[in-house]
């Protein structure tokens, strides 16, 4: 089974090889990733998993000592390792206008969740849809907690590229240290890794100008979907 994604500032790959429901082999790929330092979390993410059954994925835990979206990969391949034809999500979170964003996502390209989010980063709530207003993404779980299976997973990826989209609003450089970032939330910012890791050349593309997509490459494999 294998789960990809790419974003402003990521192209990730991720294979889980089973038998009998347990994993066997865990090889991943990092086609583009932000900083020096990331290309070792391959490596612990084979360390996590290898041997663990798939339906244990998700209370495995070690996310911050792992790349937290090659270890959101696993889990979602994991998650889908029964299903018989592709399942493809597709996000568009807008910068801020007047204090406000917009995010949406559509499975399988049909449109499933349009929100619209309002205050200064990382303190946002939600202004749309109307059973969220007023609340912070902080209290989503209480909410997913009520939801069917393929919408509390569809409620986790949306929330997950809101919060990486701040980083829009962010300058980062090449050569930029990661020690500018609070430490331990990933492979990368461990206390051991950031001083010595730097922001690459040529990490974040900007996916708004015409033509440019992510995945481009990668629509003939989610056509039947």
């Amino acid at each position: 089974m294998s789960a990809e994604l790419e974003d402003d500032y990521h192209r990730m790959v991720v294979i889980l090889t089973h038998e009998d429901r347990v994993v066997t082999s865990v090889a991943s790929e990092m086609k583009r990733s932000p900083w020096t330092m990331c290309p070792g979390a391959m490596d612990q993410l084979a360390q996590t998993f290898t041997g663990v059954p798939l339906a244990g994925f998700a209370k495995r835990g070690e996310k911050t000592a792992n790349c937290t979206h090659l270890h959101d990969l696993a889990l979602f391949a994991a998650a889908h390792a029964s299903d018989m034809v592709p399942v493809s999500y597709d996000i568009l979170v807008g910068d801020a206008v007047d204090g406000a964003r917009r995010a949406t996502l559509a499975r399988n390209g049909a449109p499933m969740l349009d929100w619209v989010l309002e205050g200064p980063p990382m303190r946002e709530v939600f202004a749309a849809p109307e059973a969220l207003a007023g609340k912070p993404m902080s209290q989503l779980n209480e909410f997913i907690a009520t939801q069917d299976k393929p919408t509390a997973e569809a409620i986790r990826i949306l929330r997950w590229a809101s919060m990486i989209a701040h980083g829009r609003v962010r300058d980062m450089p090449a050569g930029m240290s990661a020690t500018e970032f609070p430490g331990g939330s990933c492979y990368n910012f461990q206390p051991d890794r950031a001083p010595v890791s730097t922001r690459r050349p040529g990490a974040d593309i900007d996916f708004s100008k015409p033509g440019a997509a992510p995945m481009a490459d990668r629509a003939e494999a989610f056509s039947a979907s």
